[in-house]
């Protein structure tokens, strides 16, 4: 409830429905008031995967407020002139470390991959893992009940999970009840796109990632260099989580239905309240910007 409050805050904050009489938005500041807001740039941190999505706000809210400039927040720069961040719910779930105010606009779903044509892709052909199969393949755990012959046919692949902040790894973790320290096989840092890469490089590794780092935006095609590791679905859905399936097939399927073997989390933008610019950006992005997130490889939110 705390998070759909500050939603409904972020859309009443500023009251831009009534006209006065001299032309000005009534509770609007004076052009000189609002001068050091407008004429500043206020920068946006994001997983890149999520970034094309911000490119896509940034250029159409330019087109509506050509005075406030927005841009993408380099690797390398100070967090403390940042002023918005891209966030996911498991990372604002403890309150007492996670104190901003968070506007959730869509969901990012994560699937398991490894190399197309690898020897892992062998091992894995026609499996149609469930959740207990993923978590043998994915985890260390001595909690594990299955016989030894089922656990061996996976030991001799490496899995390849991220290991920073903005990585998919703990919300692929979560989804089968695992912390991301669980993990068996090698870490990788910086991006979750360097995941792909790594699997380019071993034909024995397995990885997982956001459907935008698998999928290619424009053809709406798995890449050509991955594939999708089976998982356990109903027969008419076997193909939607396929090599052969589309991006808005999985997206459309995704968002009709919980699916246990698919890890899906809300994804949102983090935010200090007091920036005017701010605030109307994160007005227009909950009243525009989401009619692009299906473009972009993202779910929207529940209506639920």
């Amino acid at each position: 409830m705390k998070r759909i409050a500050l939603t409904i805050a972020v859309l009443l904050s500023i009251n831009i429905s009534t006209i006065g009489a001299e032309g000005a938005l009534v509770g609007e500041s004076s052009p000189e008031s609002n001068a050091a807001n407008t004429s500043s740039v206020r920068y946006v941190k994001a997983p890149r995967f999520a970034r094309p999505l911000l490119e896509r706000w940034i250029t159409e809210y330019a087109k509506t407020q050509p005075g406030v400039e927005f841009q993408i927040a380099k690797g390398n720069q100070n967090q403390g002139d940042v002023d918005l961040n891209v966030v996911f719910d498991s990372q604002t779930a403890n309150t007492k470390v996670f104190s901003h105010n968070v506007v959730f606009f869509g969901e990012f779903a994560v699937l398991p991959i490894t190399a197309s044509g690898s020897e892992a892709a062998r091992v894995l052909e026609g499996k149609h893992l469930n959740s207990k199969k993923l978590k043998q393949l994915y985890f260390l755990n001595d909690d594990f009940d299955e016989d030894v012959k089922k656990i061996k046919q996976f030991e001799n692949l490496v899995i390849y999970s991220g290991s920073n902040a903005t990585s998919v790894a703990a919300s692929f973790a979560h989804n089968f009840g695992e912390e991301s320290s669980s993990f068996r096989g090698k870490r990788i840092s910086g991006d979750d796109l360097f995941l792909n890469t790594a699997l380019s490089k071993d034909p024995q590794g397995v990885s997982f990632n956001a459907l935008p780092n698998i999928f290619d935006l424009q053809s709406r095609h798995i890449k050509s260099d991955l594939t999708i590791i089976g998982i356990d679905v109903k027969k008419d859905l076997e193909e939607t989580f396929s090599d052969k399936a589309t991006l808005d097939e999985v997206i459309s399927v995704l968002e009709n239905g919980k699916v246990s073997e698919v890890a899906v989390e809300r994804i949102g933008v983090s935010y200090n309240e007091g920036d005017d610019a701010v605030n109307q950006f994160l007005k227009w992005i909950l009243e525009n910007g989401t009619k692009y997130n299906h473009e972009y490889g993202l779910l929207n939110l529940s209506k639920k």
